[in-house]
């Protein structure tokens, strides 16, 4: 899988959003000012190309649909970032979120929890 642009990202997120789409029906879920069509047509084709959405056919119109999900991309980002600013490792990106993040009692007792269900399974 190849990462996407920001913009890429964009149109994937309102592709998972709305389901197989028509160019124009994307451009609704986009905020004020909005892209051009051409400019969505050009993203697509390219997230054709980097085979993470196929169309159908209809006469000349095209309705796109993702060919990954969302919680597929989310992984393999979410592994990404890992890898480039964390050196691997999950540990150095819990650290950095536990320290720079802020978190709530309730988010660390979370995480806590998650955890210690994770390690009750591994026994």
């Amino acid at each position: 899988m190849q990462e996407l642009t920001k913009a890429e990202e964009q149109v994937m997120q309102v592709l998972w959003k709305r389901g197989p789409s028509f160019v124009k029906e994307l451009l609704e879920d986009f905020p004020e000012p909005r892209p051009a069509v051409t400019t969505i047509s050009t993203i697509v084709r390219i997230l054709e190309n980097k085979g993470v959405v196929g169309y159908e056919a209809f006469g000349r119109s095209h309705r796109y649909y993702a060919l990954i999900t969302k919680e597929e991309y989310t992984r393999y980002s979410l592994g990404e970032m890992v890898n480039q600013f964390f050196s691997g490792s999950a540990e150095q990106l819990v650290s950095f979120f536990v320290k720079e993040k802020k978190l709530s009692t309730r988010e660390l007792d979370d995480i806590l929890q998650l955890i210690e269900s994770k390690r009750s399974k591994k026994k």
